[in-house]
């Protein structure tokens, strides 16, 4: 019996240590501070949803002082490694947000004289989110009364000195989050307080109308020479300059300046037309591969069947994966997967297919005219595509959303450098292995890593105003072989889309990033190919140095700042 029950004690013991085990998988010690952290920023979010008023601003820089108060209270040399990551990229995210408080609040005293007089609407929405009994005819006054300024702001605004485009878009903004203050009253009072509706009705129509005008006038209101002139390609975005971006650089743990990176380009742009001259000349070309590369493109399939060539893109990039065991591939990852075509207007700015849960492809319909339907077909041909269905589905974009929600999820640190650079290191390591099957897919594969070497090159001469939108146009066109009517997008989507400026750099740097970590590991004998993708894979996004950093045991300290100048290890 004694041995019986010292059998079970053991089993018991063990059945605890492995559970432990498995939950530390998954948690850090600062793990319970970033889930309350999340929740509290977005109770926070959804009541101050005023934006660059000075309530919401004031509270914001309390609340991120707040936590970052508590985070510095935790032992930092007591934790481990995935808790000193945590704490690392927590900090940098608080100081990131209280400095984008600060650029706020010092844009907004700049332009504060143009968009005091309509102060008193932060009253009365204040009192509207509780549901304050309102004096309407008081309320009414006030409104009109406002209205009146604004009007008379709206006349004299010919005469004030013009603004920088940020200034422009402050004030512009801050106008209208009055207005939505003012329509967030309106249409909480209005039809339930019959007096409200009796009162307010017509000073909240004019003053409504005002502020629109008004906001309309500020967001024009921008010195020219101040602002990127249209060069002719139709696309106006807007340049940070040198300075914010090796500030950005930093933040996203990147120990290099532009100058650098483009250097670093280059570098891998000459790999790329040594290997482009090879495939041109196995193709009979010679070194004029701009001709093997417009036959590659000739290769496009007929309509209709594009959504077919892709899955047998798919399947094949799965076959070879498994066959030489890279990655852990979840069942339900290869199960749930669904394509979409995507609509013509949505194609001026995503010209090639896109990734993850929802693989959506790019190509022509009926109501294109026949330049651009042929530009598309073009533009994706299977031989371009073969380099990048894995970058978008497995074990690219879609695997990785997958076991981002299922492996430290807790880890909100988005980073378009682990994201898109991950994606593009499978297109490396797949080269590396052979899987383009002729000349006609390595063409294929090196016209995407030429294109991503070009991102680097044309997005950080654009924004240190070296360059306009027609000379990365042309560059694209020029130096990869684009086709226009796709450079076009592929530079709208870049200056205008919803991207930050560095994220067209982050494909190359980040992929570069993994590859050099891939070196350290795995080709030095220390992992497997799949232990360490699975290993990338149960960490979560972050910046690749700190992927890095946990894999490899590196020695954190408190004060941590960038240092891994990967390229060239």
């Amino acid at each position: 019996m004694k041995k019986i029950i010292c059998i079970i004690s053991m089993l018991v013991a063990a059945i605890g240590i492995s559970a432990q085990s498995n939950l530390l998988l998954q948690t850090s010690e600062v793990h319970n501070l970033l889930v309350h952290y999340e929740a509290d920023r977005g109770s926070l979010y959804r009541f101050y949803t005023i934006i660059n008023s000075p309530e919401r601003r004031e509270r914001l820089k309390t609340f991120y002082t707040d936590y970052l108060n508590r985070l510095q209270q935790l032992p930092f040399e007591n934790l481990s490694q995935g808790g000193k990551v945590d704490y690392l990229l927590f900090k940098r995210d608080l100081q990131e947000a209280l400095y984008q408080l600060s650029v706020e609040e010092r844009e907004y005293n700049q332009v504060k004289r143009y968009v005091t007089m309509a102060d008193p609407l932060y009253d009365i929405e204040k009192k509207r989110r509780r549901g304050i009994s309102l004096n309407s005819e008081e309320v009414a006054g006030q409104l009109n009364e406002i209205q009146k300024k604004i009007n008379e702001a709206i006349k004299k605004l010919a005469q004030e000195p013009s603004f920088t485009p940020e200034l422009a878009e402050r004030a512009e903004q801050t106008v209208r989050g009055q207005k939505a203050a003012l329509r967030s009253v309106y249409n909480f009072y209005n039809g339930y307080d019959p007096l409200f509706s009796w009162w307010v009705e017509k000073p909240y129509q004019l003053l409504d109308t005002a502020l629109g005008t008004y906001a309309a006038q500020l967001k024009k209101k921008i010195d020219p020479t101040k602002l990127p002139k249209d060069d002719g390609s139709g696309i106006i975005g807007n340049p940070i300059g040198r300075d914010e971006i090796i500030r950005q650089l930093r933040y996203e743990m990147m120990p290099y300046t532009p100058e650098e990176l483009i250097d670093i380009a280059n570098k891998e742009f000459a790999w790329c037309d040594y290997e482009m001259l090879k495939a041109s000349n196995e193709m009979g070309f010679g070194n004029d591969w701009k001709k093997a590369l417009e036959k590659v493109k000739q290769s496009f399939v007929p309509p209709g069947k594009q959504p077919e060539a892709m899955v047998d893109l798919y399947n094949q990039s799965m076959d070879f994966i498994r066959k030489n065991d890279l990655i852990t591939i979840p069942p339900l990852a290869e199960e749930t997967w669904r394509t979409r075509m995507i609509p013509p207007q949505q194609q001026l700015v995503s010209p090639f297919f896109l990734g993850g849960e929802l693989f959506q492809i790019s190509y022509p319909t009926n109501t294109m005219n026949h330049d651009d339907k042929l530009m598309s077909m073009r533009g994706n041909n299977p031989h371009f595509s073969r380099a990048t269905v894995h970058h978008e589905l497995i074990a690219g974009h879609h695997l990785q959303q997958f076991m981002n929600n299922r492996n430290k999820a807790y880890r909100n640190f988005r980073t378009a450098f682990w994201t898109e650079g991950w994606a593009l290191y499978w297109e490396m390591i797949l080269w590396d292995m052979n899987f383009p099957r002729n000349a006609e897919d390595r063409i294929g594969m090196l016209f995407w890593r030429m294109h991503r070497c070009a991102r680097i090159i044309f997005s950080l001469n654009y924004h240190m105003g070296k360059w306009t939108p027609q000379q990365c146009i042309d560059f694209l066109v020029d130096r990869v072989g684009h086709e226009r009517a796709n450079a076009e997008g592929e530079v709208r989507r870049s200056f205008t889309g919803r991207y930050g400026p560095l994220y067209q750099l982050a494909y190359m740097m980040g992929a570069l990033q993994f590859y050099s970590l891939k070196k350290e590991l795995v080709d030095s004998g220390k992992m497997t190919y799949k232990q360490f993708h699975d290993a990338v894979m149960s960490e979560n996004s972050m910046p690749v140095e700190m992927v890095r950093a946990i894999l490899t045991n590196q020695k954190l300290t408190k004060d941590f700042t960038t240092q891994w100048r990967f390229y060239g290890k």
